[in-house]
């Protein structure tokens, strides 16, 4: 019998079980995010490792997995779009020999940012060296769909531009060490005039203060070396913001209903900005274990709510954050494990070193301007470019 003076415990064992069962099969209440799969094995992965569980994703598995991944990579030819990198889902890979259906197919395949950014991180976590990724074409995308107000849409056509893709876009370039002809001081321009008189960031201009999107302004800031340019006052100002959140759990913004998915977004902005103590570990950790399926595992929204991937996922990294036993911890800009960004920085390390011909070095305008360096040969047979 439980102790009632004992504090609820997390089950582990139940919320891996959870996330491996949607890596099988989705419900059918899953339908409408087909064209989103690559998120859902995120949430999956990543959280299967934060859980320490990764060892019940199967050799065999963990390759499918990865080859799975890399079928969704999109590499434009010469005479076409700068589309490259990831799609969600496998729907314009048509299974026919038609060269007429593939090729009219092909004007439907092009890169997604979230998608890329969650498809690179699976890979990364789960071990790939990431030779089969052509790092040049990706951030050739990414650099396509930045906006003159310095914002990104997700895709080539068809897209919202906003905070949320902002994100995405410095995620790709810092995982693969590159960041081509992205301009990074229009992005930061665009990031700063999002700031609203609260001091939270908005997804777009001119809009509210939001949690998550005032997650992806910091963490694009700070994984694109930026962060430092913002003064003192206004940093403990968005602090500020952020820390009155609070309520049990976290608000996204104020006079809202807590959810446990703010237990992260929330959580890794503080992270980001050193200010995750001033915030209640105890009242967070009741409130997002009140979201705690019992039965089946995983975390949902609210209590009483069906658990879903993303909330589980969020959830555990929310209570990482406040340094759970069982968990491993989570590097917040990235939202994956540090056990990942480890790997990420070996893989960094490996590129500056065995790269040769010239570096790039990209100035505050997003300019290239190459500089020289000794030549030296690579074992690599990747069309990887040089790191900076």
């Amino acid at each position: 019998m439980t102790d009632a003076n004992e504090p609820e415990p997390v089950l582990l064992s139940k919320h891996a079980k959870n996330l491996l069962r949607f890596l099988h099969l989705l419900p059918a209440r899953m339908s409408s995010h087909d064209s989103t799969r690559s998120t859902i094995v995120f949430f999956a992965i990543c959280g299967l490792d934060v859980l320490n569980s990764l060892n019940l994703v199967t050799p065999q598995m963990r390759e499918d997995i990865i080859n799975w991944t890399y079928g969704g990579l999109v590499v434009p030819r010469a005479d076409e779009k700068q589309c490259g990198g990831f799609m969600g889902c496998r729907a314009m890979l048509p299974q026919t020999d038609d060269a007429k259906v593939l090729e009219c197919m092909r004007q439907y395949q092009w890169g997604h940012l979230a998608m890329t950014y969650t498809s690179i991180a699976v890979l990364v976590t789960l071990g790939d060296d990431l030779s089969r990724l052509d790092r040049k074409s990706i951030v050739d995308g990414v650099a396509e769909v930045q906006r003159p107000d310095g914002s990104f849409s997700a895709c080539v056509n068809g897209s919202e531009d906003d905070m949320r893709f902002v994100y995405c876009a410095a995620t790709i370039c810092h995982m693969l060490d590159y960041w081509g002809s992205v301009n990074k001081e229009s992005m930061f321009q665009f990031i700063m005039r999002s700031l609203r008189y609260d001091y939270g960031f908005s997804q777009e201009l001119e809009g509210e203060a939001h949690g998550g999107t005032t997650f992806c302004a910091l963490a694009a800031l700070e994984l694109s070396g930026q962060l430092d340019r913002l003064d003192a006052t206004t940093l403990e100002r968005i602090k500020r913001w952020l820390v009155f959140r609070q309520v049990d759990g976290f608000q996204g913004r104020p006079n809202k209903p807590v959810d446990t998915c703010y237990s992260f977004w929330i959580g890794a902005s503080l992270r980001i900005l050193n200010g995750f103590e001033l915030t209640d570990y105890a009242a967070n950790r009741e409130y997002i274990l009140s979201t705690q399926d019992k039965l089946i595992g995983g975390f949902a929204k609210w209590p009483q709510s069906s658990p879903d991937p993303f909330h589980t996922y969020l959830g555990l990294c929310g209570l990482a954050f406040t340094g759970e036993p069982g968990l491993n911890a989570v590097m917040p800009s990235l939202n994956f494990s540090m056990a990942a960004h480890a790997h990420l920085k070996q893989l960094h390390e490996h590129w500056r070193a065995n790269n040769g011909l010239s570096h790039l070095s990209i100035d505050g305008s997003g300019d290239a301007t190459a500089t020289t360096t000794t030549t030296k040969k690579t074992t690599s047979s990747s069309p990887l470019i040089s790191a900076q």
